[in-house]
């Protein structure tokens, strides 16, 4: 018997006259038949039909494992403090989908962002794209509008095939070369490094955060001859210690002759540091008192974000064990003699949840492993099947990322650290907690 037919299925219709951003996401989710679906060629198509020629914008093109959004946030602000405009596009989003497009540092308003989604849709004509790709043009089309100086593009998912990739870079950024989404790029550093550098344009600036980037990195630079500013060789992070003054030890970046102190928190300094990098090359004559002015303030929702003291609480969006890394420096850094750290993690099913628990374990002293009741969500029992071979200590299990909050608030002390962590889902139900006027006690 042949299998049945799907021809009376009928497309998805596009939303009318007046309809809400909401009403708009849910037509993209269901536009698509899979979520990710990598490749160009039928993004390029909708690209030119809205883009005759190149945004006379200038082109930042951020990718890496780690530390991407970190990047554009810093390049963002000290591009501000240039005077330069800037349009952002982040991805994903913690509480609303504006925040993946920033103008000069806002999110875009509610009308701006349906009529960019009017404009993919009517260039779109039958061409399938996913929630992703969609949303990655309408982005485009919102910074061309605005008529922004300078675009920050953060890339999805890898680079060389990646929906934000359609735009040729004049200014690349490359954070970090480590092991995620195996099931799209690949187990070693070496292939994923091919699929990062796939931003690289010929003879274009760009910068290498990574202090040992996979030889995939070096080539695709040395071929097309691009003028690559790489961590530990052209360009040092340093801590200077104090002196017997008592000033407290600061570190210092050193790049072509010109010497700029760095917060040492709450970022990644290396991402920090290669958006300096890049804008000595973007805008050479920015005066190092206003670079140090405009890095002091940064701060990015979700990346090791204080929400409460006493006990101090913290929520990061590391998901994968290379973030996780940075996230035990962190910890172990804040940490005050006496001290223990109280972790609740809630993870998707994709990631290499005993990696996490393994960069994790030496620093945490209690553990809640939490539920996360979205697509891909582990529930908090087969979180912890997993977590069964790295032997955790001290370990209970929580339905939701709320109750185990709750609980560990219970048991922690004054001077304790509770860090809230796992992906942007965990981080976003942390967020609507304890951000102020919610309930923090978890009882909603």
């Amino acid at each position: 018997m042949p299998p049945p037919s799907n021809n009376n299925v009928q497309p998805p219709v596009a939303p009318g006259a007046g309809a809400t951003v909401d009403q708009w996401l849910s037509y993209l989710e269901a536009l698509h038949p899979t979520e990710i679906d990598l490749g160009l060629d039928r993004v390029l198509v909708v690209f030119r039909r809205l883009f005759r020629r190149k945004p006379s914008g200038r082109i930042i093109t951020v990718a890496g494992t780690n530390g991407k959004g970190s990047a554009v946030a810093s390049l963002e602000a000290l591009l501000q403090a240039a005077g330069r405009t800037t349009g952002a596009y982040t991805s994903p989003h913690l509480e609303v989908y504006n925040e993946r497009i920033r103008l000069n540092g806002r999110n875009i308003d509610d009308a701006s962002l349906v009529s960019a989604f009017e404009r993919v849709e009517a260039a779109r004509r039958g061409v399938s794209l996913t929630y992703f790709e969609f949303g990655t043009l309408a982005s485009f089309v919102a910074l061309a509008e605005a008529g922004v100086d300078d675009w920050l593009l953060e890339v999805g998912l890898g680079g060389r095939l990646d929906a934000v990739n359609v735009m040729d870079a004049d200014l690349a950024i490359i954070t970090s070369v480590d092991i995620d989404h195996v099931a799209f790029l690949g187990d070693n550093r070496e292939v994923i490094g091919f699929e990062k550098a796939g931003v690289l344009r010929p003879r274009i600036p760009a910068v290498c955060a990574d202090n040992e980037p996979p030889r995939s990195v070096l080539q695709q630079a040395a071929a097309q001859k691009v003028d690559l500013a790489l961590a530990g060789r052209d360009y040092q992070v340093q801590s200077i210690e104090s002196g017997q003054d008592g000033t407290p030890a600061r570190l210092v970046l050193t790049h072509q002759g010109r010497e700029v102190s760095l917060p040492s928190g709450p970022l990644p300094v290396p991402s920090v540091a290669a958006a300096v990098v890049a804008m000595h090359t973007l805008e050479p004559g920015l005066d190092n008192a206003l670079v140090e002015r405009a890095l002091q303030q940064l701060k990015v929702p979700g990346r090791f974000e204080r929400m409460l003291a006493q006990p101090d609480i913290f929520v990061d969006v590391g998901h994968n064990p290379h973030a996780a890394r940075w996230l035990a420096g962190r910890l172990e850094g804040e940490k005050n003699a006496g001290s223990r750290v109280v972790a609740v993690y809630a993870a998707l099913g994709d990631k290499d949840v005993n990696g996490v628990l393994e960069a994790m374990k030496p620093v945490v002293d209690r553990w809640w492993l939490a539920g996360l009741a979205v697509p891909r969500g582990l529930s908090a029992q087969a979180l912890y099947q997993r977590a069964h071979s790295v032997e955790l200590d001290h370990c209970e299990c929580a339905e939701t990322v709320s109750q185990a909050i709750s609980s560990a608030r219970a048991i922690a002390r004054p001077e304790d650290l509770v860090i809230v962590f796992g992906s942007f889902f965990t981080v976003a139900e942390a967020r609507r907690l304890l951000l102020p006027g919610n309930d923090h006690d978890g009882s909603k």
